[in-house]
């Protein structure tokens, strides 16, 4: 992008999280930003580590995207921040640049941002499940950074189906089989199996490469890279889609929580299912977002 397509982005972030009176009026909302915060935050528990992972934050981002045109006067795309070029080494990323960037890492003493837009940006929404007035932290670690590498990126897409495809791009990288997908783990067990590496997957990589408020799973949002770093996600979804493309559109597999068995989880995934976007925009199935150009999505990537 260039220096004023970065800036019109920028400008139209800023106008999203300045623009009070969410239109949820959940708890912490003050912002239409704040809204899309919290619809990830209350879910949490059912988009990560199953088969709503790739369609909830393909359906968010897009809502994102949706409201900085529809509401902030953003002519351009969603952009993605190509984590792969920057593997190993985001401390020296452009994305950081605190003129035509987001800003840098944290202040040392407690980490928060205070260069760039975004400095001293104060959330309401989490640290994590909670609603606590808090300021925007990064902790930048290169060394978590790597496994958003070529060598890592392409392991996975070089899994032949989605039960093999999304663990190994959001949260392990192991293969998992259908058989596994479908059991469901017996009482007390968390149902992630020994030998899968939570942390070695381009996923984790840029959360925990960038650190701080996005290490944190349930209020990674408060972040605005956060858009970026999943635009980079669903990328590398699409681009798995289309090696086998009209195969590959009706490939999910997974579970649909996290939530233990006993409390009514494990529940397997459907193209039924509903993504709950809250009323921010209208909710979508999983039958809807599997191709990007269908359904109420519409974009491409270049």
């Amino acid at each position: 992008m260039s220096n004023k397509e970065r800036k019109d982005y920028i400008d139209a972030e800023k106008c999203l999280i300045h623009k009070r009176k969410g239109q949820t009026g959940l708890e912490g909302v003050v912002s239409r930003y704040d809204d899309l915060t919290k619809v990830h935050q209350l879910q949490s528990l059912f988009i990560h580590g199953d088969g709503w992972f790739f369609p909830f934050h393909r359906l968010i981002t897009h809502a994102h995207e949706t409201l900085l045109r529809e509401e902030c006067g953003y002519k351009g795309g969603q952009p993605y921040w190509d984590e792969t070029r920057d593997a190993g080494a985001f401390s020296k990323s452009i994305i950081f640049d605190t003129k035509h960037g987001f800003g840098g890492n944290g202040r040392a003493s407690d980490n928060c941002v205070v260069d760039g837009p975004f400095a001293n940006l104060h959330l309401t929404i989490g640290p994590g499940f909670d609603c606590t007035a808090h300021c925007l932290t990064r902790k930048i670690a290169d060394s978590e950074s790597v496994w958003a590498g070529k060598e890592h990126v392409d392991k996975c897409m070089n899994m032949k189906t989605s039960a093999e495809a999304w663990p190994c791009f959001e949260g392990g990288s192991r293969e998992v089989t259908q058989e596994q997908l479908h059991t469901p783990p017996p009482p007390g067990d968390d149902g992630i199996p020994d030998d899968l590496t939570p942390y070695q997957t381009p996923h984790i990589a840029g959360h925990s490469g960038v650190g701080g408020e996005m290490e944190n799973p349930i209020s990674s949002p408060g972040d605005p890279l956060f858009w970026l770093h999943h635009g980079f996600i669903d990328q590398l979804w699409w681009k798995w889609q289309k090696k086998d493309l009209k195969k590959r559109v009706k490939d999910i597999s997974g579970y649909t929580t996290l939530i233990e068995p006993e409390v009514g989880g494990w529940v397997p995934v459907s193209f039924d299912d509903e993504m709950d976007m809250m009323g921010v925009i209208p909710n979508a199935t999983i039958g809807e977002l599997m191709h990007i150009q269908e359904g109420p999505l519409c974009y491409e990537y270049v």
